[in-house]
């Protein structure tokens, strides 16, 4: 790691406030991340749409799995902007095979049920380690930073369901007088197929908005623990001081 070369400026932050930090760096590199997350998450989107015929629960719960493999793409980008670097589609390409394929079994698994998969997914993909070897780091990593690890995952949860929830409100408020939709199927258990799509569209809605910020989010929380961890605002202080 160049700790010279991060655009970012290390200092001792609590992680909640490196959360902040990461909220910033997305919105930098806002332009980058949605055009390579687009490439993902779009034709993942289309092909859950796609399974509704089969069952009308299958799209949300496709994007629900699919959400750690999105936040490969989104990580990557991440970790380039971090540095100064904006990434375009044909970057994202040329790294597709350790971006999009490399430990697929494990995102879809064992990373999809982790409260705090933001914070330590930069160990898996970033370090390079592979899931049998990298627990040692990921218990480092996670030390001081689970519990806010944790708080960071419930509000984004909470926060997309407040999108969903949002969205849907608005099919009520613009429907014509007499054709509100009906709950009654949803309170007995037995939605429309029309309503559980509306459902679906409006979480692929909040996912697609809302992820990129938990991943990064989670990135300055890994960043903040690795410079306690490795001093690397000390580093970075001194490099600076003697390159003027």
């Amino acid at each position: 790691m160049q700790v010279d070369a991060l655009a970012l400026r290390l200092r001792p932050r609590a992680p909640l406030e490196a959360a902040d930090l990461g909220v910033r760096l997305c919105q930098n590199a806002a332009r980058s991340i949605y055009v390579c997350y687009a490439m993902v998450a779009l034709p993942v989107i289309a092909v859950a749409f796609s399974t509704a015929g089969i069952a009308s629960w299958l799209p949300t719960t496709i994007l629900w799995l699919a959400k750690p493999w999105f936040d490969r793409t989104i990580l990557f980008v991440l970790s380039r902007a971090a540095f100064g670097q904006a990434t375009s589609s044909g970057d994202l390409l040329k790294a597709k095979k350790q971006v999009w394929w490399d430990q697929l079994l494990f995102t879809l698994t064992v990373r999809r049920l982790s409260p705090w998969r933001s914070l330590t997914q930069p160990v898996y993909q970033l370090e390079g380690l592979s899931p049998f070897t990298a627990r040692r780091r990921v218990r480092q990593i996670r030390r001081r930073g689970a519990g806010s690890a944790l708080m960071m995952t419930s509000a984004f949860s909470l926060a997309e369901s407040a999108i969903v929830i949002n969205l849907l409100s608005l099919v009520f408020w613009f429907a014509p007088a007499g054709y509100q939709p009906d709950l009654s199927g949803w309170l007995s258990g037995e939605p429309s197929p029309l309503f559980t799509s509306v459902v679906a569209i409006a979480y692929a809605i909040a996912v697609f908005f809302l992820e990129p910020f938990y991943v990064a989010s989670g990135f300055a929380m890994y960043l903040n623990r690795r410079a306690e961890l490795e001093a690397w605002d000390i580093e970075q202080e001194f490099r600076r001081a003697f390159a003027q």
